[in-house]
């Protein structure tokens, strides 16, 4: 048989000018079929042009552009909101320390809170409060009634005070020892805490302090709280109801009574015994002793002073107590009712301390004035409820914050003219 000759195979054949085998060549592939063109639309009724084949998809400029876009866009907004701070910002009334009490009323919406806070000058733009308030909620939670604001607070802190917002600012007062209700009612209004009206209008609440079980005296002027707001530190939000911060300051004398009292329960019994004396005439008594002491030591020595002039039926005038503390008080708390505290400068004058017309006045009157003339700590109660034993009737300051004790009036007078040799070389 013969060699069958092998078939070349298209695109592979090697051939040179002679026939002879050189530089490989591939013949060219076919031409491609044009795409058939996309019919326009129309073309043809019912037929449409072919979809593609594969899903489209996004390319890296499209993406970019989107992101481009999106930053923009926020851009946009973070520019507006900046805008709409600082113009908030500007409603802000400059801050000079002023503090406002004001009866907020009942159902005013945006546009009368507003013009109510630029009346009072608690802010700047009345618009801009107006659209503040607008688009954080309105005026429904705002709370009628008494509040303390004060100039320089933000939009932010003026609707937190007035609806006594939770974790609205605070601050923490400290009553001192000795301290009268109106002492107290001008600190909480210079921390912010409470109007000073608004508190003394509170701790005078006849129908509020029965409320608070305050034990009621048998004189007009013993219709407060005085004695019975605990001196402590404590810590309010800005703008406390005011009867909130006396419920608090009279619910601390009462524990704090209790466990004196659970202490020294011989003593109180003897003072109802003998003077017929319950917790008010207690406190009463412990406020002359916060008044006139100053070492802690000498509590208990003045506590029995006092109560040795009450029991002793000797001593003149009878039963006075001739505290010149309580006269002040009542310069302080009554005012308009006795004429020597008109030209009263603040410190004992025989005409203040001897005026019958000053309730308050034991030169005047006898036995205890008619309540507390101040806030007495834990220690001046003590020195009431367990007095020394002494026959001691007077007592004078003697230097350093120390007083001398007698018994008797010449003895007395002789510390007294002491006193006052010591003291005239300095003058």
């Amino acid at each position: 048989m013969g060699v069958r000759p092998r078939a070349s195979r298209p695109g592979n054949r090697r051939t040179g000018g002679d026939g002879a085998q050189g530089t490989p060549s591939r013949e060219p592939p076919p031409p491609r079929k044009a795409a058939p063109a996309r019919r326009a639309r129309g073309a043809g009724a019912g037929q449409r042009a072919p979809a593609s084949r594969r899903p489209a998809q996004h390319r890296p400029g499209r993406r970019r552009a989107l992101l481009i876009g999106l930053a923009g866009a926020l851009a946009v907004v973070a520019a507006g909101l900046t805008a709409l701070v600082l113009w908030f910002g500007r409603t802000r009334a400059p801050d000079r320390g002023r503090v406002v009490e004001i009866n907020w009323p009942d159902g005013l919406d945006a546009d009368e809170a507003a013009a109510l806070l630029a009346a009072e000058g608690l802010v700047k733009s009345e618009r801009a409060m107006a659209l503040y308030l607008r688009t954080t909620g309105g005026t429904r939670a705002f709370v009628p009634g008494p509040h303390l604001l004060f100039e320089g607070a933000t939009p932010k802190e003026l609707r937190q005070l007035l609806t006594r917002a939770e974790g609205r600012p605070t601050a923490k007062i400290t009553i001192p020892e000795g301290w009268n209700r109106f002492d107290i009612a001008a600190r909480l209004e210079k921390l912010r805490i409470a109007g000073k009206r608004t508190f003394l209008s509170a701790t005078a609440d006849g129908a509020f302090l029965e409320a608070l079980g305050i034990e009621r005296g048998g004189a007009v002027g013993a219709e407060s709280a005085e004695g019975y707001l605990f001196p402590a530190t404590y810590e309010f939000a800005l703008d406390t109801d005011a009867r909130r911060v006396v419920k608090r300051l009279v619910d601390e004398s009462d524990r704090r009574w209790k466990a004196l009292v659970a202490q020294r329960a011989d003593g109180l019994a003897a003072l109802q015994a003998t003077l017929g004396w319950g917790r008010r005439e207690v406190i009463t008594l412990a406020s002359l002793v916060e008044k006139e002491a100053v070492v802690e030591e000498e509590r208990p020595l003045i506590a029995s002073v006092f109560l040795n002039r009450l029991l002793d039926p000797t001593f003149r005038p009878l039963r006075r107590l001739q505290s010149d503390a309580t006269a002040l008080y009542g310069c302080v708390a009554w005012p308009e009712e006795a004429p020597s505290c008109a030209a009263w400068g603040g410190r004992p004058t025989p005409e203040v301390v001897r005026d019958p017309r000053n309730r308050y006045s034991t030169y005047a009157h006898p036995g205890l004035p008619p309540g507390p003339i101040a806030n007495p700590g834990a220690a001046s109660i003590a020195a009431v409820l367990a007095p020394a034993a002494t026959k001691y009737l007077y007592f004078v300051a003697a230097g350093g914050g120390r007083h001398a004790f007698s018994e008797s009036l010449d003895a007395h007078n002789h510390a007294v003219r002491k006193r006052r040799d010591a003291v005239a070389p300095q003058q």
